[in-house]
């Protein structure tokens, strides 16, 4: 009898669940209007009370953008009877934000910023761009002067600022070269501007891995999470770094699901030496590898990601090494000469804030949580792309979640990772190639959904 209890008891939310998911998947407009309808309303509060230019600009096109989705959405959901064609498709609304939402500040903000030259101030109220646009872009003029992208803090002539730190890797440095190649000119300056290579790279690393992946139609409510989200759209026009990160996640994930492990280790290298959150990524796509190749190709993932991590850091490092520490590793975790300003009301920075003790319980759990997830990838390795998308995704989230020093807008990965999760399950039998076991273009064999 208890027995029968228990089953009983683990089905029913399992039932609720299931009709749950029956219900939305039965009238998908009615849940487009409602997210269009969130995202409007944030945008909106953004846009009437954020004290950042960049975010108010954003937020006043983001809101007409989810707007506009919004109305095409309710007159799909008011004319259920209509001919089919492509007005009345659901990716209407998601071009609508994208065009409205992501593009029009975006070029306004690049206008913007060259007519007021606005950076490197503390008026907030003035930023065309986020600082770390204008930072990394410097990272690349100083790169190419002094052969490191960090100043030397300690030889400053006067107080240091929290401007005067680069807390990335040194491959970072590389989004900043165009504009410190070609730039001079307001034109060249606009076409340069870290956002807009940020935003190409972004975009050319989800082409690359949809088409390794055969994902030839993308479902709209991926797209909406991965790409019409306010966190990306944000993103997208007021600073952009995160989506050239998470984009290259997600090329590197495709390449190991596709059975590429040498060119998935060369992305996780250089992705990991850009911003050191990406690890968790690398981890787990190291992870997938092992689960569908074995031993030997994890270890040449990991001898291709160790060798080309020490070809891009190593050299860097030997230029100003208590420059590299002092700007990668120590200003990021609190204990530089500038505390880092991400302090956003997170669990872990609100647990930390009460004192020693508190910092302590915020570390554990952080601890606790990273175990966790690698239990998972012990006990449920990942085979598919979209498995393995999960499980950065939950990392990640645990990661933004309970560190002691965060901002808000690392949930940025997570959304756009849950996003792939959905486009990954819907991806083709095979992905590109045709060889054999091990040769690193063999189809995917592993089922379609994840675990």
């Amino acid at each position: 009898m208890g027995t029968q209890a228990d089953d009983s008891t683990a089905r029913a939310p399992a039932s609720a669940v299931t009709r749950l998911r029956s219900a939305l998947n039965r009238r998908p407009p009615a849940v487009d209007a409602l997210l269009y309808l969130g995202c409007a309303c944030y945008a909106l509060v953004m846009a009437l009370t954020d004290k950042h230019l960049g975010f108010r600009v954003w937020g006043a096109f983001a809101t007409a953008g989810y707007g506009l989705a919004l109305v095409h959405t309710s007159w799909l959901l008011l004319t259920p009877r209509g001919r089919a064609s492509r007005v009345r498709s659901r990716w209407v609304g998601v071009a609508v934000v994208g065009v409205v939402g992501m593009l029009a500040p975006l070029v306004t903000l690049l206008v913007r910023r060259q007519i007021a030259n606005a950076d490197w101030t503390d008026a907030e109220g003035l930023w065309s761009a986020q600082p770390e646009v204008w930072v990394i872009e410097r990272a690349a003029s100083t790169l190419l002067d002094t052969g490191t992208p960090y100043l030397d803090i300690a030889a400053l002539d006067r107080v240091p600022h929290v401007h005067d730190y680069t807390p990335y890797g040194p491959v970072m440095a590389v989004f900043g070269l165009p504009r410190a190649l070609v730039g001079g000119t307001p034109f060249a300056d606009a076409v340069t501007d870290a956002r807009v290579v940020f935003a190409g790279a972004a975009v050319l690393c989800v082409l690359a891995s949809l088409r390794l992946l055969r994902v030839s139609s993308p479902p709209v409510r991926g797209a909406q999470l991965a790409v019409a989200f306010p966190l990306t759209a944000l993103t997208w026009a007021t600073a952009g770094p995160d989506l050239a990160i998470v984009g290259l996640v997600l090329l590197a994930v495709a390449l190991a699901a596709t059975d590429r492990p040498g060119w998935a280790a060369l992305v996780c290298a250089l992705v990991t030496s850009a911003k050191l959150i990406a690890a968790p990524a690398a981890v787990v796509v190291g992870f997938l590898v092992f689960s569908r190749l074995g031993a030997r190709a994890l270890a040449r993932f990991g001898g291709v990601f160790v060798g080309v991590t020490v070809v891009v850091t190593v050299p860097v490092l030997l230029v100003n090494p208590k420059a590299f520490a002092e700007h990668v590793l120590l200003f990021p975790a609190g204990l530089g000469e500038i505390a880092s300003p991400a302090a956003s009301p997170l669990p872990g920075r609100l647990i930390a804030s009460t004192g020693a003790v508190g910092t302590v319980i915020a570390l554990v759990l952080l601890l606790a949580a990273g175990l966790a997830v690698l239990l998972w990838l012990v006990r449920r390795p990942p085979r598919t792309a979209a498995d393995a998308a999960l499980r950065i995704a939950v990392g990640l989230l645990a990661f933004t979640m309970l560190t002691t020093a965060t901002r808000f807008g690392y949930l940025v990965y997570v959304s756009v990772l849950l996003g792939a999760v959905l486009v990954f399950r819907n991806r083709a039998p095979a992905p590109l190639g045709t060889g054999g076991p091990g040769s690193g273009t063999h189809g995917d064999r592993a089922p379609l959904t994840s675990s």
